[in-house]
């Protein structure tokens, strides 16, 4: 015959889980996030280094930079990270990124021709390059924290 002590046990357990995959996941997601923006870095075209050096890992609670790629400044939810490109003084990740087309300019060279530029992709190629890598990586981390390991 079970007994309520059992009972008790396990609902205690089950009710420590969210806690626990909340502690458990943010160190995988951070490896998983240094991990894509490390390939990231690997992929960027340097002239300079500006940009290769812009892009940054957040952690959940802190703000990205403000002007960075993608959506500028925010302040990463709970249980996230995010990987932005550019900061106050790298504004151009998107123009690297997918390219700029053939256009007349305006401003001091008002009507002379800017040729464009083409897409030299880094920062997606990087995603999807490490994707199923970090998804693996976070289930891992929950499996290990519901499993109580």
């Amino acid at each position: 015959m079970p007994t309520t002590n059992g009972l008790a046990k396990l609902q205690k357990r089950l009710a420590a889980i969210p806690a626990d995959v909340k502690v458990a996941v943010q160190p995988a997601l951070l490896a998983a996030a240094n991990q894509m923006a490390a390939d990231m870095k690997r992929l960027v075209p340097v002239d300079h280094g500006d940009l290769r050096d812009s892009i940054e890992v957040t952690p959940a609670g802190s703000a990205t930079p403000s002007h960075s790629q993608p959506g500028g400044s925010t302040i990463v939810p709970e249980n996230a990270v995010m990987i932005t490109a550019g900061n106050d003084a790298v504004r151009y990740p998107h123009l690297v990124e997918f390219g700029a087309g053939p256009h007349v300019n305006g401003g001091e060279f008002a009507g002379t021709m800017n040729p464009g530029a083409p897409a030299q992709p880094f920062f997606f190629p990087g995603y999807r390059l490490n994707r199923k890598r970090a998804a693996a990586r976070v289930k891992r981390a929950i499996s290990r924290a519901v499993k109580g390991r």
